[in-house]
C-alpha cells in the first residue's frame, strides 16, 4: 500500500497578490520620483509592406528634425533621436509628469530585399516616415504560362 499525498500546485501563488501589489507600487513610486529626463522612451513604430515596398513610421512628437538620426549598417536600419525636457514655468509646478524625455533608439533589421541605396525619409508634424524600396529581383512578378493540348 502506498501512502498519497496532496499536493497544491498553486500553494506559492497563494501570497502572490500581496507581494505583487507591494512591487507594483515600489516600482510605480519608483517611476513617479525619478526625473523625467532619467525615463527611457520609446517611439511608437509601425511597420507595413507591400509589393514595391516597406514602410516604417514613427511617432516622435517634440523632437526636432537636427535631433534625429537614421542610420543602415550591416543589415539594420537604426533611429535615434531625443527629445528634451521644458521646465518652462511661471508659476506652480507640475501635478503630474506622464511624457518620457531624453535620448532613444530603436533598431530594425532589414530583409535582404530592402534597396538601401533609394531609401527616403520624410518628416511633419512629430511622424517620421522612412521608405525602404525592394530590390527589382525581390518583386513579385506575373509571367502568362500557355497550356496546350496533349496528343
Amino acid at each position: 500500500m502506498s501512502n498519497l499525498t496532496r499536493r497544491n500546485p498553486f500553494a506559492a501563488f497563494e501570497t502572490f497578490p500581496a507581494a505583487g501589489l507591494s512591487l507594483f507600487e515600489d516600482t510605480l513610486n519608483r517611476f513617479l520620483s525619478e526625473s523625467p529626463t532619467s525615463r527611457p522612451w520609446s517611439p511608437a513604430v509601425d511597420i507595413a509592406e507591400n509589393e514595391n515596398e516597406l514602410t516604417l513610421t514613427a511617432d516622435i512628437p517634440g523632437v526636432k528634425l537636427e535631433e534625429i538620426d537614421i542610420k543602415i549598417e550591416d543589415g539594420t536600419l537604426s533611429l535615434s533621436g531625443k527629445r528634451e525636457f521644458e521646465k518652462k514655468q511661471e508659476k506652480g509646478g507640475y501635478h503630474r509628469i506622464e511624457r518620457s524625455y531624453g535620448a532613444f533608439q530603436r533598431v530594425f533589421s532589414l530583409p535582404e530585399t530592402v534597396d538601401v541605396d533609394k531609401v527616403s525619409a520624410q518628416f511633419d508634424s512629430g511622424v517620421l516616415k522612412v521608405t525602404l524600396p525592394k530590390k527589382e529581383v525581390a518583386k513579385p512578378k506575373s509571367v502568362k504560362i500557355s497550356v496546350g493540348t496533349a496528343n
